[in-house]
């Protein structure tokens, strides 16, 4: 808790995040939007008057990914790291109103953000709607290009996809702490709090997507190779996901049964693990779609020129391998992905 004023800007901003995905006509979608953004907007006021931001400019980029996506690795306050976060999701929430992202995505987005707004401030929403910003959909004005807006989305939903990732990682992190503690209904709590970032993670990157291909083949994919980088941007290099799969390595390792054996000792443990780890599958299956809509059958920038694979099938791959991992901790399990991969090691 952070005190009263954050705490009611905070409890607010999550009740307003709520009821965005609600409406499912565009023009109340927008309001919505706009409403929440306002919210975030005063969010990030009242964690401002506490202490002011850390300029992130003059913490050293510790790799050319955090470089390029103007991300930062530094401790911090519980103030500090509430305010960053909600700056991060407050400039989402801005472009979300007018990026041409799918309902559904848009749902799943809003619904990490709303859990990061509760896990970084502590706050609780309530069941009071309570009053909302009141705010009206502008007319079209004169702004920026929309090339400057397609440039700066890519930043934006790939920064809202290392605030997932890092949330995650500590939900699943708590998680495996509560399950060793013999705390298991704190336990189910967190697990179904990462599962909502695991969710938001592909919603953020079709955000940072939702740009022609034609325009990140021109102007943004170079942007991310040498001479303008140092070395080729993988997501591989993103500090925050490289967390996240350490989580959940420790999670699997605590809790490796089976979905049956875990669902006789304690069924809502293999029901919430199953939650998480469809999940983290449905991300790696969007990852290959999503590339495929941006690159078609092109190698990935991260390739090695002799490598045989371009990047939807390397996607694919990684993907079966999950599944395959996966098939006997989960309900419907990919089994035939699981056969074959058994086949090919001891082939």
């Amino acid at each position: 808790m952070l005190g009263p004023r954050t705490d009611a800007e905070a409890g607010r901003t999550a009740r307003v995040l709520a009821g965005v995905a609600t409406h499912d006509r565009p023009v109340e979608r927008a309001v919505a939007l706009r409403q929440a953004t306002a919210a975030a907007g005063e969010l990030v006021a009242a964690l401002s008057a506490l202490a002011p931001a850390l300029a992130g400019e003059d913490v050293p980029a510790e790799s050319t990914s955090q470089s390029y996506f103007r991300v930062r690795e530094v401790e911090l306050s519980d103030q500090q790291a509430a305010l960053h976060g909600a700056m991060v999701i407050h400039r989402g929430l801005e472009d979300l109103c007018d990026a041409p992202l799918s309902g559904a995505d848009l749902a799943l987005e809003v619904a990490a953000m709303r859990q990061s707004v509760l896990d970084l401030t502590g706050a609780v929403p309530g069941d009071d709607p309570g009053s909302v910003p009141a705010v009206t959909v502008p007319d079209a004005g004169d702004g920026p290009s929309l090339e400057t807006v397609w440039s700066a989305r890519w930043l934006i939903g790939h920064q809202v996809h290392v605030l997932f990732n890092v949330c995650a990682a500590v939900a699943v992190a708590d998680a495996a702490r509560q399950l060793r503690h013999g705390e298991g209904d704190v336990a189910l709590l967190r697990l179904a709090d990462a599962t909502v970032y695991v969710r938001g993670f592909p919603a953020a990157m079709n955000h940072a997507s939702t740009i022609p291909a034609d325009y990140y083949m021109a102007a943004i994919r170079q942007t991310m190779a040498p001479p303008s980088t140092d070395v080729p941007l993988s997501g591989r290099q993103h500090r925050g996901y490289k967390l996240f799969r350490a989580a959940m390595k420790d999670l699997l390792a605590l809790v490796p049964e089976s979905f049956e054996q875990l669902a006789d000792r304690a069924p809502e443990l293999a029901e919430a693990r199953g939650a998480l780890l469809e999940a983290d599958i449905v991300d790696a299956e969007r990852h290959v779609t999503l590339a495929y809509s941006m690159v078609h059958l092109r190698r990935s920038i991260a390739q090695r020129p002799e490598g045989p694979d371009n990047a939807v099938a390397e996607l694919r791959l990684m993907r079966h391998r999950r599944a395959a991992q996966y098939a006997p901790l989960i309900r419907f399990g990919d089994h035939y992905v699981a056969d074959a991969v058994t086949g090919l090691r001891h082939s």
